[in-house]
């Protein structure tokens, strides 16, 4: 009795059905703020640059805060046991591994990721990766108008990507660009 009949001429009663119904089954989002890097390079802690007037990641986490469920910080060890914070579970394997340890957190999510190290990050362009988003692709990515290859480090990566990484980890393949280039990405 609940299964809806439609006549021919109401295609679009139709449509509509099946775009609620998609809609509806879209991963939740959160967000993933990569934080956990040790800054060899640099000397100091990228994450507590102070761009805005607080250490960058904890601005990232209030830029995420309107466009997602919930925000997490990516951080290699959790000393402080915070609640909003993923520890790296997939040693050594950088951003890689802290995309796979937000999935072992909860496989069931979608994650916006980005990297601490990105201070022109705005809402306007999460606004833009957002509205762009296909949870029927691997993840949606920001690709730069000059650049050849999509960004993993800005980017939507879907529930349906965790399988896949872990795929390309056990080839010894632990780099998030080389995913999205190679699979059915937005």
């Amino acid at each position: 009795n609940d299964i809806p009949v439609f006549k021919l001429n109401q295609l679009q009663n139709l449509f509509n059905l099946v775009e609620n119904v998609l809609n509806k089954n879209i991963a939740p989002l959160n967000g993933l703020v990569l934080a956990g890097g040790e800054s060899t390079r640099m000397g100091k802690d990228k994450a507590e640059l102070k761009y805005f007037g607080k250490g960058h990641s904890l601005y990232m986490l209030d830029l995420l805060t309107p466009f997602v469920e919930q925000s997490f910080l990516s951080k290699k060890i959790n000393k402080d046991l915070k609640q909003n914070v993923i520890e790296d579970k997939f040693y050594d394997l950088g951003p890689f591994g802290a995309i796979c340890s937000a999935f072992r957190f909860n496989p069931n999510l979608a994650y916006l990721v980005l990297a601490t190290d990105l201070p022109y990050i705005n809402e306007a362009l999460l606004e833009k990766l957002i509205s762009q988003r296909d949870s029927s692709k691997l993840a949606t990515a920001v690709k730069g108008k000059k650049s050849e290859f999509p960004e993993p480090l800005i980017c939507i990566w879907e529930p349906k990507a965790y399988p896949v990484l872990l795929s390309y980890l056990s080839q010894g393949i632990s780099c998030p660009r080389k995913i999205l280039i190679n699979e059915d990405i937005k």
